[in-house]
């Protein structure tokens, strides 16, 4: 018989160890740990064992934590390689990187009644306990991804956030042709061999609607919106990088979603030095967005300031499918924005030529508070009238242009020049 060993499961062990889960099952029974979740688990890092005759795993053995619990969530032996005492070692191969990676005392498992494995358990030293009794509840697709999606904060962002967005009309046709309309039309796409976005990123300088985008592309789609902040990963891990893996498993469980991360530098920056967390939540993000696109249905929109700072690596075709500037608006897109806050029937009183003008170099956040700044001198100024106020409006050019003046841009030149030079090097739509 050829020889066989044990050693830790690689990345690469994946489809040899599904294969030979679904092969040996010996009882019709359902195992109690389904398919999806241990893939979950391994791709979240979890200790696990492989037997292999050269490059062939004909075992495994896959394990979870929690707290001072372990769990062996399945073992699996090839019907050829049963009865060599592969089983047993591969158990106490297992029990030793838990003791040693996780401190953990105590052990369990779960096994269908006649399922393989029953003799490997108790020749490794496994106690049955048939006064214990296993409880299960099924909840509904609906009722898991609604908890699911409360515990990631996400949500189907209000209908109509697309037609809302004003202005920004060339980066809309953009989003509209290249995200959405694959994205909705799947079964079209396939036709012509299109396969719809999985990753982009959207890069411009702060304030110029990247996040708004996103809002309305989820809208649009009537996928849920999951929104990470980055510092947030961290609160119920060890670290950054345990945080990533964790989020992206969770997020694996929903049939559809749209993933965001804004400032996603902070994550995804360009590794120098090898010793530092940053070099290793850069190096697992790069891990996860690979596996993230093996779903259909979701979508990662990742909004960066400086898309020069990213790691080079994430700007290689193959992760991100485009990289989509969302610039400052021009005089067009200025004027959309403004008869959006000012209201189409006021707009008509008040000379949008000056107001366009006035504000060139204004973000759509910097519009938005000077239309704000100007309705409220307008409101304040109707109320002090009193009973004589009269019934229609009275919104004056000079309110919008007194407010431009003491609203300062968000943008500097530095910023202009940047994006610019982003524009030259990076954009790939």
């Amino acid at each position: 018989m050829t020889p066989w060993r044990v050693r830790n499961l690689a990345e690469d062990d994946l489809d040899q160890v599904v294969r030979i889960w679904e092969e040996s099952r010996d009882t019709p029974a359902d195992p109690a740990v389904s398919l999806a979740e241990m893939i979950s688990a391994l791709r979240a890092g979890v200790p696990a064992v492989v037997a292999v005759v050269g490059d062939r795993i004909v075992g495994a053995a896959v394990s979870s934590t929690a707290q001072e619990r372990a769990w062996v969530l399945r073992l699996a032996i090839a019907r050829q390689w049963r009865h060599h005492g592969i089983g047993s070692v591969l158990l106490t191969a297992l029990e030793e990187r838990l003791v040693t990676q996780t401190g953990v005392r105590r052990i369990g498992a779960l096994l269908p009644e006649g399922e393989m494995g029953e003799a490997a358990f108790r020749n490794s030293g496994y106690t049955s306990r048939p006064e214990l009794r296993y409880f299960e509840k099924l909840l509904s697709a609906g009722s898991a991804e609604a908890t699911l999606l409360d515990q990631l904060g996400g949500a189907v962002p209000e209908d109509g956030l697309w037609e809302r967005i004003a202005g920004m009309s060339a980066e809309k046709a953009v989003i509209e042709r290249r995200l959405v309309l694959p994205l909705e039309n799947p079964d079209v796409a396939e036709r012509y061999q299109l396969v719809p976005p999985r990753a982009v990123v959207l890069f411009g300088p702060p304030g110029t609607g990247k996040t708004t985008f996103a809002h309305g592309v989820a809208s649009r789609l009537r996928w849920p919106f999951i929104e990470v902040f980055p510092y947030r990963l961290a609160a119920d891990a060890q670290g950054v990088a345990e945080g990533l893996r964790h989020l992206f498993s969770q997020v694996e469980h929903l049939e559809q979603a749209v993933l965001f991360f804004d400032e996603a530098e902070e994550i995804a920056s360009e590794r120098q030095d090898p010793t530092t967390s940053a070099h290793r939540v850069t190096n697992e993000l790069l891990k996860l967005i690979p596996l993230f696109r093996h779903g259909e249905r979701r979508l990662l929109i990742c909004a960066t300031n400086a898309v020069r700072s990213l790691d080079p690596a994430f700007l290689r075709p193959g992760r991100f499918d485009y990289l989509i500037p969302i610039g400052p608006p021009d005089a067009e897109a200025r004027r959309a924005i403004w008869i959006r806050y000012i209201g189409p029937d006021a707009a008509t009183g008040v000379d949008l030529g000056t107001l366009v003008e006035a504000s060139d170099g204004f973000t759509p956040a910097d519009i938005e508070y000077a239309a704000r700044t100007a309705a409220q001198t307008a409101f304040e100024r109707h109320l002090s009238v009193g009973p004589r106020a009269s019934g229609h409006l009275s919104q004056r050019t000079d309110d919008y242009v007194r407010a431009i003046a003491a609203t300062p841009s968000s943008l500097t030149r530095e910023d202009i020049e940047a994006f610019e030079g982003d524009l030259r090097t990076a954009g790939r739509v």
